[in-house]
Formats: C-alpha cells, structure tokens, sequence
C-alpha cells in the first residue's frame, strides 16, 4: 500500500494512494485515526483495515485537488547515516586532502531535528546565512513499532515502509560542526514522501534505483544495495542505545554526485527545482527559494 497525509478543503487526514486517486481512510473506514503516527501505532490490525476499506466513490479524490503532506508531520526522531554508500565513499577521496578517507568501522548517525520536516513538494530555503546549499537523495526508512535491541535478522519486523528524502545540507555549517547536526537541520531541509510505500511492496534485499535531478540534469544516480550498513545492521545499531518509536525516520545514505564534491563545487541556487526518485517509491520535488528574514517574527526581550 502507499500511505499518505494530505490536506483537501482546509482538513488534514491520511489516505490510500490509488493510481491517480486517493482515498481518505478515516471517510470510507469510520474509527480511523487522521493522524499518521497514530494509525501505524495500530500495527498490522490498522494496515488489514485500511487495505479492506471500501472505495465509496464519495471519499475518492483526484490526487491533483488534495495537497500531499509529509506523510509524517511530527516525527519524534529524524536520524541519519553518513558515508553509508560506497560511491561517495569514492567521491569523498577524489578530493586531495581526503584520498585516504577510510569510513569508520560503525555506522556514523546524526540528528536531522524534526522541524526541518517538508512537504514533498514543498520548497526548500537557501539560507541567508550560506551560499553552500547541497541535495542528497535517501531512501528514508519509517519505523512502525515501538522496539529496542532489535536484532538484524528482525529488523523487518520494525519497519512500516519507506519514502522519498533529500537530506538538505548547508555545507559550511555542517562541516564547521563536528556533529553535522546543525548544517543538516535547517527548517525546510528534510522534505520526505510523496507517500510510505509499505514494506509489502518491497522485495526485501531488492537494490532500489535512486536519481537526483537539478534543473533536469542528473545529478546523481545510484541504487539502494550501494549500502556499507543495511538497514537491518543501522536498526539494530541504533536500537542498542535507545527505543526506537512508531513514525522516527531513518535517511540511509546517499550516492555520489553531491554538489560540494564536484569539480568545481555546485551548489543550489534560489530558484533551482531538485528532484529525488526511488525507484518503487516516487519521487519528491522541491524548488529552493530564497529564505525571507522578514517572513520571521521579532525577537522577544
């Protein structure tokens, strides 16, 4: 199935994607909740109902009169794995002072904080702080259970599907930063979807084809079986520390092709439309704009 959050005539609910129809679950299927996290939280139980509801024409709409949202709104983690993929291991030591870049033997995460979360389709900000404004498509793992200490053989059992993610980064701030967090975590820097395409629907250890395109030119292209860590592997590496929670998303990795490795660097520009494409999964597309310091509200003394 492909589950969405989305917004039609002023009310936010999920729906069932449905070729180029969309169905509002809790319309057809009455007790269903309108939030995301909550109707996972329901397990398998919530994935039979929704997959059973019935397609009353009346609670069907084209997908172009509804405005898809992050599926997930309010994640309580965003995590991410860096070096995860062997082709930007390779890029990283195209550059001199970096041709003996060795990945560390674990998986190296971050924090995206969640309010950087986008729509799919929503804009991306150049910083007013940065001119170093970079893409990288993630295939996004979306947890569906409650879990800790979560082995790799049922990591699986954790997963309620994946999306779409470009994991926006503002490279000077990230790398002035030893933790990355803070060039990674700029509002409007984590847009995901179109939708969760459920784990059903994946042949598991199927290499995925993933592409960016700036401006309609590739950028970068590369497949999901690129990873040094699985998903199993990062799922359980992070489920050791702390408990995993239903909706927290997992971005794991990205190939080459980034803007600040290339010769000379690219970065984005104000007006610039990023697209990232999974295959299987869908694609996100996002235009950059100029961040607007008067779109903020005063400071407060």
């Amino acid at each position: 199935m492909k589950l969405a959050t989305f917004s039609h005539q002023g009310t936010t609910s999920i729906g069932l994607i449905l070729g180029d129809q969309i169905l509002d679950l809790p319309a057809a299927q009455p007790g269903t909740p309108r939030d995301m996290i909550e109707f996972l939280s329901g397990g398998e139980a919530a994935l039979r109902a929704a997959a059973s509801a019935p397609h009353t024409p009346a609670h069907l709409y084209p997908r172009v009169a509804v405005q898809l949202l992050a599926p997930i709104l309010r994640p309580r983690k965003y995590l991410a794995i860096g070096f995860n993929f062997q082709s930007h291991v390779e890029e990283i030591r195209t550059v001199p002072a970096m041709k003996d870049f060795r990945p560390p033997p674990v998986p190296v995460f971050f924090n995206k904080q969640v309010s950087c979360i986008q729509s799919p389709y929503g804009p991306i900000e150049l910083p007013y702080v940065s001119k170093q404004l970079d893409y990288e498509v993630e295939m996004v793992v979306v947890i569906g259970m409650r879990c800790r200490h979560v082995s790799q053989e049922r990591a699986l059992d954790a997963i309620a599907g994946y999306c779409v993610g470009n994991d926006v980064s503002v490279r000077d701030w990230q790398l002035a930063s030893q933790t990355m967090t803070m060039g990674k975590s700029f509002d409007t820097h984590g847009p995901i979807g179109p939708w969760i395409t459920t784990k059903d629907e994946i042949t598991a250890g199927r290499s995925l084809a993933m592409t960016t395109w700036v401006n309609g030119e590739v950028r970068q292209q590369g497949h999901s079986g690129e990873m040094l860590h699985s998903i199993g592997r990062q799922i359980e590496y992070l489920s050791t520390a702390f408990t995993l929670e239903v909706g927290d998303l997992i971005a794991t990795g990205t190939p080459a092709g980034v803007g600040v490795l290339m010769q000379p660097q690219r970065f984005l520009q104000a007006g610039d439309v990023v697209r990232c494409e999974i295959e299987q999964l869908g694609h996100i597309e996002n235009t950059v704009r100029a961040e607007d310091r008067q779109d903020k509200p005063a400071t407060t003394k």
